[in-house]
């Protein structure tokens, strides 16, 4: 039986009540036409990056390629060609431009805020994709358009339905595609300067193993990747606006210690759901808890389950940032953004600067003063990616606005 329909309406909760039917920390099932085996619990994620064993080629769905990574992106090359793909991105984000990536992220946030009124609303939501798109393209090199943050936001909102976020989607990808495209081209004939280190100019001048530039399509695609997945923060910058709603007594202490706002980072990222699965294709035969998983099959790595596994997360539905304080996640336990080695693996290398990023988003939040007006903030499973219903809506209290930045030291937290 095919459980396409049961993935697309039950969202993240599909997954994890399959398994507990079942009683198993691997189950059968069939999606897409295709047979498949959902996997989680301890040593599924070590198992899953095995490239030797689980490989990407041909196992993102068309509409997935089409709105949320683009096609002949990274994130479908196995072995030596990912690999040398994914030097790309981290030699654009090295340490001090994560930091240059940080502090722009918190200015432009704080110009945001500047802004705001005691009589009119806000959305988090709105807010921080705004302000990360406006503070990435300015660290990658890449003019801000007049479309370019909504674009951004409707790749991701719209990458897992079939409706009309899913066309959304799909036209904002092919206009910012033609747009960068367009862009590299400039750079590559000197129309257009790109600064050095910038993500723009590593990206117009990366070269593939046989030398030849990535043609412009590409180029386009990956450059997306860089500002893309940046923006997605401002998913986890309203689930931390949620997070401080539900439980006040965690905002002075976050406002205070920036290690704490790196546990609390993590436990959003655990806690909340982000991504729901993602899935490889077993290059062999291979076993696991006793399981023959044949060649061919379709694996998925049950993320929003693994996240919240009790056997490696004590009381995992409690938000408890505290269970980050004295050490921070190891390679296989906490799988939001992938697992393993960056270097080698399918953990993505832009992991460091989203909890950097989303440190200090939730530092400068806990230092505003402004009150929620009750309106819808239910999270529905169902929706995928899932949101607060309203976005996060707050109203600022005017006192505390003009003050509200974190300024120095703490921009970098």
């Amino acid at each position: 039986m095919d459980h396409t329909l049961d993935a697309l309406v039950d969202g993240y909760a599909w997954l994890p009540a399959l398994r507990r039917r079942q009683g198993s920390d691997i189950v059968e099932t069939r999606v897409l036409g295709r047979r498949a085996v959902a996997l989680s619990g301890p040593g599924a994620a070590e198992f899953f990056v095995d490239d030797r064993d689980i490989v990407r080629e041909g196992v993102v769905p068309a509409p997935v390629r089409a709105t949320l990574f683009g096609f002949d992106s990274v994130h479908g090359l196995d072995g030596p060609a990912h690999r040398h793909r994914k030097r790309l991105f981290l030699a654009v984000l090295p340490p001090e431009r994560v930091d240059a990536l940080v502090a722009a992220a918190g200015t432009a946030w704080d110009r945001r805020v500047a802004a705001w009124t005691a009589d009119r609303t806000v959305s988090l939501h709105e807010e921080a994709a705004a302000a990360l798109t406006d503070a990435v393209c300015d660290w990658a090199g890449v003019p801000v358009g007049d479309h370019t943050a909504d674009d951004l936001v409707a790749m991701i909102d719209g990458f897992a339905t079939l409706g009309p976020r899913h066309w959304r989607a799909r036209r904002a990808r092919r206009r910012q595609e033609a747009r960068l495209a367009g862009l590299v081209a400039e750079v590559r004939v000197g129309v257009h300067q790109a600064a050095a280190g910038t993500a723009l100019a590593a990206v117009a001048h990366h070269r593939e193993p046989d030398g030849s530039l990535l043609d412009q399509h590409t180029a386009a695609v990956e450059l997306l990747n860089v500002l893309r997945p940046t923006v997605a923060t401002a998913w986890l910058v309203m689930f931390a606006g949620h997070a401080l709603h539900r439980w006040p007594r965690l905002r002075d202490r976050l406002a205070e210690d920036p290690g704490y706002a790196t546990a609390f980072a993590h436990e959003v990222r655990r806690f909340y759901p982000f991504a729901p699965y993602v899935g490889g294709r077993a290059a062999r035969e291979l076993h696991w808890h006793g399981q023959r998983i044949r060649p061919g099959t379709l694996v998925l790595l049950d993320i929003f389950g693994q996240n919240h596994d009790p056997v490696l997360w004590p009381a995992p539905y409690e938000f408890r940032p505290e269970r980050f304080a004295a050490r921070g996640p190891g390679d296989f336990d906490l799988v939001a953004q992938g697992a393993g080695d960056p270097e080698t693996g399918h953990r993505c290398p832009g992991e460091p600067a989203v909890v950097r990023l989303l440190a200090m988003f939730a530092r400068r939040l806990a230092t505003l003063e402004y009150a929620v007006p009750g309106n819808d903030l239910d999270i529905s499973l169902r929706r995928i990616p899932a949101r607060v219903a309203d976005g996060m809506t707050i109203r600022p209290v005017p006192a505390r606005v003009a003050a509200a930045g974190v300024t120095g030291s703490d921009a970098t937290a």
